[in-house]
């Protein structure tokens, strides 16, 4: 039900995403190429510990090293770019809807009877819509899907190392789904006791005369301050939570790594693999582990833009679009009278009776009494 009161709304957010098509489909490419050019590293390490420690040869270190700076600078400059582009998808983003929510904002605020939430946080809702458009945490999305291919280079090098990487890659899934389970209640009403105060914070500042002259700027002071206590007790739990799984993820990813290192080591102590994999596979699994880790440590980021899409949709949907009005032609300027009578407040008397004038653009008339008094 829930739903249907917010489609019309999410059909127009949708619309306004689908005319970036064309610069999310080069952010897509540029991100193919950025995660292709991530395999640098390892394969680096890899051929240095294999290939150049064996055969001491100086020429061969320097030609993969000159390869290796050149690829990590096309990425480099890869990565900049599309970072732009989301920058640039969120600024179309915004501007497309500025006027509509703009225009929806007023004509809500207008309207009696309502709950004045959308209509304070229309226009900070889509401004954090478009923080998300332009962070890395939205950049890691276009990362994910490659996520299992890193896993399934590092179970090519060998099993235990892709099984040690698999079941890593699925509990720092299932720290993101716990993330997402306990932090999404306490942002939510953090952000509503935020609005519930700031609403108040701005009815008493409009007022603020009327409430000094009365002398009630400390009970105004008590009635913000209460709604700011409850937005302040609800963000420091959101913040505790999501720092909590932040800092598990982050120590669990460093322990993944660490771990891959030593498995690795055994692996190569019973002549399974090289040292080269060895450092190749830790290096790859930080790599495909670093999108998942990048979305832990910026869910609050992603929190907000989802409670603002949600309430942009139910602001859209419940105040449509305004028709388009009749045009009219442009005035002339010109003003034309015909048996004008004036009668002056409280006067019995009329000081114009029956005049008719005509005046053009650009002309003035005074009316003076009998002393020129006016």
């Amino acid at each position: 039900m829930v739903a249907e009161k917010t489609e019309k709304g999410r059909d127009e957010l949708r619309l306004a995403m689908r005319r970036n098509r064309s610069l999310f489909w080069m952010v897509g490419l540029f991100s193919t190429f950025v995660n292709i050019l991530m395999l640098t590293g390892p394969l680096y390490m890899l051929q240095v510990y294999d290939r150049v420690l064996g055969s001491r040869s100086e020429e061969t270190l320097i030609a993969l090293t000159i390869l290796m700076a050149f690829l990590f600078g096309m990425m480099g400059i890869l990565d900049f770019a599309r970072g732009r582009i989301l920058a640039r998808i969120g600024a179309r983003f915004q501007a497309m809807l500025d006027r509509r929510v703009f225009r929806a904002v007023l004509r809500y605020d207008s309207m009696l009877n309502r709950n004045s939430e959308n209509t304070n946080n229309g226009l900070k809702e889509l401004e954090a819509i478009r923080r998300l458009l332009a962070s890395p945490a939205f950049a890691s999305l276009f990362d994910l899907p490659f996520t299992p291919i890193f896993l399934f280079g590092i179970a090519i090098f060998h099993p235990w190392l892709g099984a040690l990487a698999l079941i890593g890659g699925g509990a720092l899934v299932l720290i993101t789904l716990f993330n997402q389970i306990t932090t999404s209640a306490p942002t939510r009403l953090a952000n509503r006791a935020t609005s519930a105060s700031d609403n108040v914070a701005e009815q008493l500042r409009s007022e603020g005369e009327m409430v000094r002259a009365l002398g009630m700027s400390e009970a105004a002071f008590r009635r913000w301050h209460r709604e700011r206590h409850s937005a302040l007790a609800d963000s420091v739990l959101s913040v505790d939570r999501s720092g909590l799984f932040s800092s598990l993820s982050k120590t669990f990813r460093m322990f993944l790594q660490s771990a891959m290192l030593g498995l690795g080591a055994y692996l190569v102590l019973q002549g399974e693999v090289t040292p080269g994999v060895m450092i190749a596979s830790s290096i790859l699994l930080g790599r495909a582990l670093a999108p998942v880790d990048t979305l832990i440590n910026q869910w609050a980021l992603v929190q907000a833009a989802r409670q603002g899409w949600r309430t942009l949709s139910a602001l859209l949907t419940e105040v449509g679009e305004e028709e388009p009005r009749t045009a009219l032609p442009r005035p002339r300027g010109a003003l034309t009278a015909e048996n004008l009578t004036v009668v002056p407040p409280g006067a019995q008397q009329a000081a114009l009776r029956m005049v008719n004038f005509d005046l053009a653009p650009g002309e003035a008339m005074g009316v003076i009494g009998p002393s020129g008094a006016g």
